[in-house]
C-alpha cells in the first residue's frame, strides 16, 4: 500500500524543500521520483492573478482519490500532492506533484497521470484576473483528451 500525502491550501510554498523531504523519506524503497510543478503563467501581463477555490472535505478525498489510483495502477511506493486554493500571483507554485517507484518508467507516468486528473477531474473551481476583468477557467479539449489517455 503507497503513502498517500495530499495537502491543500493558502499558504504558498517552495516546491525543493517538500521534494527533498520526499525524496529522503523514500531512500529504501524506491529507484525513482518523479515530480511535477505547475507555475501560475502571467500570460503576457493578461493573468494579473488566479483565484482558486474547493470544497474542503470534499476536495481532499477526491483528490486522495485520484492518487490513490494512480498509486495502484502503477505501483508505487508514495505519492504527494501540495495544491494551493485562494489567491495565487504569477510565477508562484499552484501544485506539486511528487511519486516514488521502483523504476522511472511508473514515476513519470504516474506523476503525469495524476496531473492530468487534477487538471480536468478534480473539484477545484479557478478565475482569473486581469486588466480586461475576470474569467472562470475550464478544462480545455486537450487537458480532456490528456485524461482520457489514462481512462482507457
Amino acid at each position: 500500500m503507497a503513502e498517500l500525502t495530499v495537502e491543500i491550501g493558502e499558504a504558498p510554498f517552495a516546491p525543493e524543500p517538500l521534494i527533498q523531504a520526499f525524496r529522503e523519506g523514500q531512500a529504501d524503497a524506491c529507484g525513482a521520483i518523479a515530480s511535477f510543478t505547475g507555475v501560475m503563467r502571467s500570460e503576457g501581463g493578461a493573468a494579473e492573478r488566479l483565484y482558486l477555490q474547493h470544497y474542503p472535505g470534499f476536495t481532499e478525498r477526491e483528490v486522495r482519490r485520484i492518487a490513490g489510483t494512480a498509486a495502484d495502477r502503477f505501483s508505487l511506493q508514495a505519492v504527494l500532492v501540495r495544491h494551493r486554493v485562494g489567491e495565487i500571483a504569477p510565477g508562484e507554485p499552484i501544485v506539486l506533484v511528487a511519486t516514488a517507484a521502483r523504476h522511472r518508467r511508473e514515476a513519470f507516468e504516474a506523476c503525469d497521470s495524476i496531473m492530468d486528473f487534477l487538471k480536468s477531474a478534480a473539484p477545484f473551481w479557478k478565475k482569473e484576473a486581469g486588466p480586461k476583468g475576470e474569467r472562470w477557467i475550464e478544462p480545455t479539449e486537450r487537458d480532456l483528451a490528456d485524461r482520457k489517455r489514462w481512462e482507457d
